[in-house]
């Protein structure tokens, strides 16, 4: 499978076009595709194919700051090849024009973005995509470029280092840089390097609150400015200890400057000569899930799985079944760390390769975790019209216009009195189907078994009964007749009125016409028929419902269990945490492979720990 790019579009926040890369063959214009691209629904996957384009093409894309970065391929390439190149290309940009990326500044700096694009792929081959090594053959316009863009080049002149030697540029513009990822010279007043481990936390619960999956997705952020060329010894841990971060870990991506060798020998050590300036060093995944199918054993007390916030959800509630009630549960009892913070755990080490760092920084550190932006959100379903009478016990509830979440805020800036538990009780209201539904509904709840053809029908009278014939019957009969007689004579005389056919005879006056029983009195209604009349059959068993017995109506906790949501979300940030556990044994700088480095250079290290739920925690029901 070849890895080859024929063209790369770049569409602002209208979907017009505003760059225009073509590497290889002759792919559709960036006017053409796009129609083909967007007639795909929405939400649309980051790989399609366009058998309708001339010629066929498979489309990647990415979106980042409402641009629309499009590649396309005719043959069949690798698509994290072709998606790792256009996040490279997203991150490439940020660092020479500046985040956020507009389209305005793509414009306004047109050739610095082609000179980028075509030293990152030539020829349709993915080869640069270094910041460093891009640094060095794209020059930066304008008396910052100048400034900037100078400063660590090989052949600039400071007034401090003094003019360069022009044999030694032509040199070393001859062999390249050393390092593909490093600049060459690079000078710092002073040498600092920066460890930022961020994870993002998953966790689906079941409604019983049994946890079905937790995952946390790992980044390890790595910031050095150190002079010369440093070789670097990172070591982490776990609470199971360093021997268990080949089972922690899972799937492990690294920065090309890692050597895979040292890590495949010693699981936890990182081995590497860093970038001038910020980069990804290495990513991750961890299942905390506490049970392995591996091993036959109970998990540890430290290897439990620890949430610093968990929402539940009870709906139908109230004597209707119209409200709702989400529960959060709070608690900063983090492991191995003590609730509240510690006196003089602001400090931090420096100038020194031990540990010791690893307290430093300000609030939210190792030895006192923090935990903010607590925001619960729980999806509306859109039948609802209105959410009425919202109570929470702490923070602040809302519901944007036109949106169909709501949003509960709970501060939590006192750290003494964030643990316990909060309550948002809230009524919900749908849209009405019938101008009398409550009138029904309420009539229903009140009789739920009432018969719909009371009235028609005597439930005094039955087919089996032999006794006397029921007069009131007869009479209430002979009062109709009478009245259709009256109603008859007002015609006009040239119409005919309707024979009237004979009165049916109720089942106790038929059987008085049997031999035993007496005579019926003199009537002057004409004799009926004394065999008697057949009893209506019996409804079909394959329907439910008869004529009889109408069809149960719902009632209003039915009705209203259509509008309860069915989830709930917790979203939040702990800085000094992490749920995986993980953590920095030692930064170590190797004098020994080192190049450049001043005698007796010790650099500031500091790390920072940082845990992001962005409705992470989710509770179903």
């Amino acid at each position: 499978m070849s890895g080859e790019i024929d063209a790369l579009y770049i569409y602002d926040e209208h979907n017009n076009p505003l760059i225009e890369q073509v590497y290889r063959s002759r792919p559709p214009s960036a006017a053409a595709i796009l129609p083909l691209y967007l007639a795909h629904p929405a939400p649309r996957p980051s790989l399609l194919y366009l058998p309708g384009a001339l010629p066929p093409v498979t489309a990647f894309s990415v979106v980042q700051s409402n641009l629309l970065f499009l590649a396309l391929s005719e043959v069949d390439t690798d698509p994290l090849l072709v998606l790792e190149f256009l996040h490279r290309v997203v991150d490439v940009l940020e660092e020479f024009i500046g985040a956020p990326l507009l389209s305005t500044k793509l414009q306004a700096n047109y050739d610095v973005v082609a000179q980028l694009l075509n030293e990152m792929c030539d020829g349709g081959i993915v080869c640069n995509t270094e910041q460093n090594a891009l640094q060095e053959v794209v020059e930066m316009p304008g008396w910052m470029g100048k400034l900037l863009g100078g400063v660590g080049r090989t052949g600039s002149s400071t007034p401090i280092l003094g003019p360069s030697n022009p044999l030694k540029q032509s040199l070393s513009a001859a062999q390249g840089p050393a390092i593909p990822w490093r600049r060459p010279n690079v000078r710092h007043t002073s040498n600092e390097l920066y460890v930022d481990i961020i994870e993002s936390l998953s966790v689906t619960m079941a409604p019983s609150g049994r946890i079905l999956s937790a995952l946390a997705s790992g980044t390890i952020a790595f910031t050095a400015k150190m002079s010369g060329i440093p070789d670097l010894l990172l070591s982490l841990t776990t609470p199971g200890g360093q021997q268990a971060i080949a089972r922690k870990i899972e799937l492990p991506v690294f920065h090309p400057c890692v050597r895979l060798a040292k890590w495949r020998e010693r699981p936890g050590e990182l081995s590497f000569i860093p970038p001038d300036g910020r980069f990804i060093l290495a990513g991750y995944e961890v299942d905390l899930l506490p049970m392995d199918p591996a091993l036959d054993q109970p998990p540890t007390h430290m290897e439990k799985l620890f949430l610093p916030a968990i929402v539940d959800l009870r709906k139908s509630l109230g004597p209707t079944g119209s409200e709702f009630e989400v529960r959060l549960i709070l608690n900063t009892n983090f492991p191995g760390h003590s609730a509240f913070p510690r006196p003089g755990a602001g400090r931090g080490g420096s100038g020194t390769s031990t540990p010791s760092f690893l307290a430093g920084g300000s609030g939210g550190n190792t030895s006192a975790p923090i935990l903010e932006e607590v925001v619960v959100s729980v999806p509306i379903p859109r039948s609802v019209r209105s959410i009425t009478d919202m109570q929470a016990s702490r923070g602040e509830a809302l519901v944007s216009p036109g949106s169909d979440v709501l949003e509960w805020r709970v501060l939590t800036k006192d750290a003494g009195t964030v643990s316990g538990t909060a309550t948002l009780r809230c009524t919900v209201t749908g849209y009405p189907t019938d101008e009398d539904l409550d009138e029904e509904v309420e009539d229903l709840d009140a009789e739920p078994d009432i018969n719909l053809l009371q009235g028609y029908y005597d439930a005094s009278t039955s087919y089996q009964n032999t006794g006397e014939p029921d007069t009131t019957t007869r009479k209430t009969k002979k009062k109709k007749k009478k009245k259709v007689k009256k109603s008859s004579k007002s015609k006009d005389s040239d119409q005919q009125p309707p024979q009237e056919p004979p009165p049916r005879s109720s089942p106790a006056q038929s059987e008085s016409h049997t031999p035993t029983a007496q005579p019926p009195p003199p009537s002057s209604t004409p004799p009926v028929d004394p065999t008697p009349s057949q009893p209506p059959a019996d409804p079909s068993p394959s329907s439910p419902f008869s004529i009889f017995h109408a069809a149960p109506r719902k009632t209003k906790t039915q009705l209203n269990a259509s509008l309860m949501p069915n989830s709930a979300a917790v979203s939040f940030s702990v800085k000094g945490w992490l749920p995986s556990g993980i953590k920095v044994d030692s930064l170590n700088v190797d004098t020994r492979r080192s190049r450049g480095l001043g005698e007796g250079v010790k650099p500031y290290k500091g790390v920072k720990y940082l845990c992001i739920s962005r409705k992470g925690v989710e509770r179903r029901c």
